[in-house]
């Protein structure tokens, strides 16, 4: 699991989203960044939690937020993806797993009783300043913009 914690800088990043727009850390300087790793688009899981998020964007955006997800799947996974639920932020195809690493939520997990590499559902909160705000480890899909809003 991740070893970043609050006060810490965020790692910079540089990747493609869904339509090979390069995305990097500094496009969000000055904002406020949610930036949720999820295991695999399309899945249940994964559907809540950015379905929740984008139900929640224009709020988000009210209290200075901007939104960005990642995992490991394709471009054209992600582009499906954000296409089939609308999702008004961008989706990054992190398929060499570059900011996942740099991230440290790539490790074993468990699902019925088998052992696997994987991601580890992870959101953080990243300030104006590049700086890590909140780390959310134990994220509720179906309510995780109410997780991102408390404070």
């Amino acid at each position: 699991m991740t070893t970043l914690k609050e006060g810490d800088k965020a790692p910079d990043f540089k990747a493609e989203d869904q339509d090979g727009n390069t995305i990097q850390l500094t496009d969000y300087k000055g904002k406020k960044l949610v930036l949720f790793f999820y295991p695999k688009a399309s899945t249940p899981g994964c559907t809540a939690e950015a379905c929740n998020l984008n139900d929640n964007y224009e709020l988000m955006k009210s209290k200075g937020y901007e939104i960005l997800g990642v995992s490991a799947d394709s471009k054209k996974r992600q582009q499906n993806f954000k296409n089939k639920y609308g999702f008004d932020y961008p989706l990054l195809a992190d398929e060499e797993k570059e900011v996942i690493k740099a991230y440290g939520i790539w490790g074993p997990k468990k699902f019925m009783g088998k052992e696997y590499e994987g991601i580890h559902r992870t959101t953080f909160i990243i300030n104006e300043e590049g700086v890590i705000e909140k780390v959310i480890k134990k994220v509720k899909t179906k309510a995780h913009s109410e997780q991102i809003l408390e404070e």
